[in-house]
């Protein structure tokens, strides 16, 4: 397997904005899994319609059983640009949704953008660029947690730090280079055929998997920090820890599917809480001396918090503490109780693949 990218091409510029001077470009399929986006979804697809990528480009929407006025909305989008397309997702669910997309799509080259995501005018063009430079065949960029309420900048804050989310660089930024896995997603069509598209039993974690997929046939996922997306996170801790729980779960089943893909920082926070809580039933019934540990790691998420807030205001500070332990405990206690063989295959669930795209919606 190898884990460099091609050489770039001797006609192949170093800026994103220079990448080819061929007239002849790549149809791009931008792919969007949709569920209850009513409030979003508008905005969404205006902001791929405005890409300024100089190539023929289409949207395909793979409609989920919103309970909103969602599919209302993208047949307005539909019926008002020609480029916009749409497709049935039956189940809802990410992964099926990704995979009738990208069936009923025709590019050559395939961008993941998702119902609410908030993608700069270029992205596509540097996507693509960065695609055709390094001879990858997955690029993406960085996830950029952006909140406006206390809650939401805490949460944010912490997902661009490695205290909350360890050292992977779509979080955290860092350097172009090879990587695991990558936010969203700019593909080549051919890599998503090489290996069937999205597992549809991944309800989370389905990009690292196929990311890993991809990296395991011989491909290369590859970070540029040229890509940036503003991510809106969960605006409660009780959504934080219905999220990291998930994360956390769905962790130790693609460690249980793929042997050699967990490592010391996915082990990290469940290590924490059975040593966390263990200190602190010792230290409660029988030795209090124990209660140091817990103390020790309260005093160390607070420091650590009030250190990623630096500059933010006195509440969004004193909830950076909350929402690291929340992360940690969360993720943690998930992977310590998670089921991989429940979680991974329900019953009547299809096979990895990309056939069957839904039929466009009536």
């Amino acid at each position: 397997m190898s884990s460099t990218p091609a050489a770039p091409r001797p006609d192949a510029g170093t800026h994103p904005d220079t990448a080819t001077d061929d007239p002849v470009r790549p149809l791009v399929s931008v792919v969007m899994p949709i569920l209850d986006e009513e409030r979003h979804l508008a905005d969404a697809v205006a902001m791929v319609l405005r890409q300024d990528w100089p190539g023929p480009l289409e949207v395909v929407l793979a409609l989920g059983p919103s309970s909103d006025r969602t599919d209302e909305v993208a047949a307005g989008l539909a019926a008002a640009d020609p480029r916009v397309r749409l497709v049935r997702n039956p189940t809802g669910r990410t992964p099926d949704g990704l995979n009738a997309a990208i069936a009923g799509s025709r590019g050559e080259v395939v961008v993941r953008v998702d119902g609410h995501a908030e993608i700069p005018a270029g992205y596509v063009r540097a996507a693509v660029a960065e695609l055709e430079r390094t001879g990858a065949d997955n690029v993406g960029g960085t996830m950029d947690a952006r909140g406006t309420t206390p809650t939401e900048r805490a949460v944010a804050a912490a997902m661009r730090s490695p205290l909350g989310v360890g050292s992977s660089r779509f979080h955290t930024g860092g350097g172009a280079g090879a990587v695991d896995t990558v936010y969203l997603g700019c593909f080549r069509r051919s890599a998503l055929e090489r290996v069937g598209g999205y597992d549809p039993r991944f309800t989370r974690t389905q990009d690292w998997e196929l990311n890993h997929r991809i990296r395991a046939t011989g491909g290369t996922v590859w970070f540029t920090p040229d890509l940036v997306v503003t991510y809106r996170p969960r605006a409660t801790l009780r959504a934080l820890a219905r999220q990291y729980r998930d994360y956390g779960r769905w962790r130790r089943v693609v460690a249980s599917t793929h042997d050699g893909t967990l490592n010391p920082r996915y082990l990290a926070p469940p290590a924490m809480v059975l040593g966390t809580g263990a200190a602190t039933l010792l230290g409660l019934l029988a030795w209090r001396p124990a209660l140091a540990v817990p103390a020790a790691y309260l005093a160390a998420v607070g420091a650590g918090g009030a250190a990623i807030t630096r500059g933010e205001p006195l509440r969004t500070r004193l909830l950076a503490g909350p929402v690291l332990a929340t992360m940690h405990w969360s993720w943690g206690w998930g992977f310590l109780t998670s089921r991989p063989g429940r979680l991974l295959a329900p019953a009547g669930r299809p096979a990895p693949g990309l056939r069957g795209a839904g039929e466009a919606p009536r």
